[in-house]
């Protein structure tokens, strides 16, 4: 279906706002600095803004690469089937040699979070694993965080039909780009200054955590009694962090979560999400699933369990846990009651897990560490990345001590 442009129904003054944040917060261009931008088509307007942004200050060179949700849904009606265990490695080679000169990165998400529900799992399940192969040479430079990047979203009409889907579309819209505004703190009279408020904040969560030095965190409530040990040598980063290249930059507008690297082997016991995960098209919702030495060993979802398992098949690191992240909830994004369907936000709602890649600048002297010392310090390998939610109102969470003591960390989803 083609859905008409309601552009007009977003703020233009706020969405000017949410280029100049993401240029000059969520980036913080250097110099010259070039620039890859990633974005569904229906998002050119805030494109535009990102790039005028860019440019005034100072990028080298900006070029974006669009994403159609309806060639995609073309190649699942009539590709041909040995076309889904291939992807653009290409593109993406051309990427990471772009971040190894030296270019920043930006994605802009708010694509169809339904937009592969009705295909064949097993199609999904290998394209997926396909452009996550390919995506590798990509994404290492962003996981290890070589490079400044950013993640912010514009409010795509099939995202906002899907969230609001009793609103006639132009009111979805307006409501969706409100929330993401609000989500994102271009809402308030000084943007930037609301930014650095909020990441010196985050950055006192940090610090409290890294002075505690636990050895496990322990989750507790309804279907979830986990032990999550924390890798040797593990660091808490939240809002701003400075990437190799020496940039501080915000990775996600918007954020509220304080993370570290799991140990990829000392993970214990069964955990339930608290939120349905919107996994490249597919609703995967009420996951359960139970760790032994850090492994997944059973999982089971009312929906989307085929494509859970699949991706749970993706290699050896993917029934690992690559990032732990707490997050209130009373987060701005949780007392919205909106349910975007969208990871950068929801995960922005609840403490969270992520399966797959741990990020390498969650260890103490993480730049310096080899990807062998690493591993050996508990981080995961990976080709994916993906968070889930298993935070609520409901939760509690412990801190363990190396003496086996326990801290209050969280209860009832509180900072204790």
């Amino acid at each position: 279906m083609t859905l008409p442009d309601f552009s007009a129904s977003i703020d233009p003054v706020k969405l000017d706002k949410l280029a100049e944040v993401a240029v000059k917060v969520g980036l913080r261009l250097s110099g010259e600095q070039d620039l890859v931008i990633t974005a569904p088509l229906a998002a050119l307007p805030l494109v535009r803004a990102i790039t005028r942004h860019a440019y005034k200050a100072g990028a080298g060179l900006v070029t974006t690469f669009y994403a159609d949700e309806e060639a995609t849904l073309v190649r699942y009606a009539h590709g041909h089937d040995a076309s889904f265990d291939r992807a653009a490695g290409w593109l993406y080679e051309g990427m990471a040699k772009a971040y190894a000169g030296g270019a920043a990165r930006l994605a802009i998400s708010g694509d169809n979070p339904m937009l592969l529900s009705e295909q064949d799992p097993a199609r999904v399940a290998r394209a997926n694993k396909a452009n996550s192969m390919a995506y590798k040479p990509a994404l290492e430079p962003i996981s290890n965080f070589d490079i400044n990047w950013n993640i912010c979203s514009y409010p795509n009409p099939s995202w906002a039909k899907l969230v609001f889907p009793d609103l006639p579309l132009d009111e979805a819209v307006r409501k969706l780009a409100d929330a993401i505004f609000a989500a994102s703190r271009v809402d308030q009279p000084d943007p930037i200054a609301a930014w650095d408020a909020h990441n010196a904040e985050l950055a006192k969560r940090s610090a409290w955590l890294n002075g505690q030095r636990f050895s496990a965190l322990h989750f507790s409530g309804p279907g979830t009694h986990l032990t999550v040990g924390l890798a040797d040598g593990h660091e808490w980063h939240g809002g701003a962090s400075t990437a190799k290249n020496g940039i501080t930059c915000n990775p996600n507008i918007p954020t509220e979560e304080v993370f570290t690297t799991p140990h990829a082997l000392k993970v214990e016991g069964t955990v339930s999400s608290t939120k349905p995960l919107s996994h490249q098209g597919t609703l995967i919702d009420n996951i359960q699933v139970r760790f032994e030495a850090g492994r997944i060993v059973e999982a089971k979802a009312s929906r989307g369990a085929d494509v859970l398992n699949k991706v749970l098949d993706t290699d050896e690191g993917a029934r690992r846990l690559g990032e732990v992240a707490l997050v209130p909830h009373s987060s701005p994004i949780s007392r919205s009651g909106i349910l975007f369907y969208n990871t950068l936000f929801d995960e922005n709602a609840s403490c969270h897990i992520a399966l797959g890649q741990c990020y390498s600048k969650c260890f103490l002297n993480g730049a310096s560490l080899s990807p062998d010392q690493i591993k050996a310090q508990g981080g995961n390998s990976s080709l994916i990345h993906i968070d889930w939610m298993i935070g609520s109102d409901q939760v509690d969470i412990d801190g363990v001590t190396a003496d086996g003591a326990r801290v209050p960390v969280m209860r009832k989803g509180e900072w204790a």
